[in-house]
Parts: C-alpha cells; sequence; structure tokens
C-alpha cells in the first residue's frame, strides 16, 4: 500500500510536469523558484483530475479512488510552467464495473477504508 502511495504522488507530480512542459534542449533556465500556490488554482485541479483518472485505470483495485485534500500545491517557471503537488486520496464506494462517477462517497466502513497521502508538512520538491 505504502508503495501504491508512494506511486501515485509521483505520478501526480509527473502527469503535471509533462503536461505543462514541452521538451527542449538541455535543461530549462529557472525562471522562478517552485512556489507555493492556491490548491484551488485552476491547472492544480485539472492535474488531479487527470492524475486520479490514470491512477484508477491503471490500479487493481475494484474501486475507485479519488482526492481527499490537496495538501500542498506549488508552481515552478522555466520554459514552461511546473507543477508539484502532493494529495491525500481514499477509497471510494464506487465499484469499477459501475462506470466513472465524480459523485461517489467515501468508503465508511473501516474494513474497506484506504487512504494514501502524506502528512501535512512536506517541504516540496529540493
Amino acid at each position: 500500500m505504502a508503495r501504491l502511495c508512494k506511486a501515485l504522488l509521483l505520478l501526480v507530480v509527473t502527469v503535471v510536469l509533462m503536461s505543462r512542459r514541452v521538451q527542449a534542449w538541455g535543461s530549462p533556465k529557472v525562471l522562478r523558484k517552485f512556489q507555493n500556490i492556491p490548491k484551488s488554482y485552476v491547472y492544480v485541479q485539472q492535474a488531479l483530475w487527470y492524475a486520479m483518472k490514470d491512477f484508477n485505470k491503471g490500479s487493481e483495485d475494484k474501486y475507485y479512488f479519488k482526492v481527499v485534500e490537496v495538501l500542498n500545491s506549488q508552481e515552478q517557471v522555466t520554459d514552461s510552467l511546473e507543477y508539484y503537488i502532493e494529495a491525500k486520496i481514499a477509497r471510494t464506494m464506487c465499484k469499477k464495473t459501475s462506470g466513472e462517477n465524480e459523485n461517489c462517497l467515501f468508503q465508511q466502513n473501516p474494513e474497506m477504508q484506504k487512504v494514501c497521502g502524506q502528512d501535512k508538512g512536506s517541504d516540496g520538491p529540493s
């Protein structure tokens, strides 16, 4: 389970970075280092939606997962915009066989609950 959580966090970061970045020759010049941005920022929400869709597609769990809380969101400016996002996710009550549903409730049964994510307080990318 811990590997799954770490994989999701890396997935979120990778998806966001790659979705907002055009590959260029050589390393990009950092114009502004990572800085905290609002968790409600439109690109943060879009990246999380995409990352969760991809995570659920690749997960072998029978249930969908969705974001419980965005713990940290940062933006860096290079030749493009780069994002670093940490999120807490949990298993929902919606089975994958029922199709996607954005309105799924989180599992209430303690035996069925699964939560992934880090505690608040991470400093972000190094």
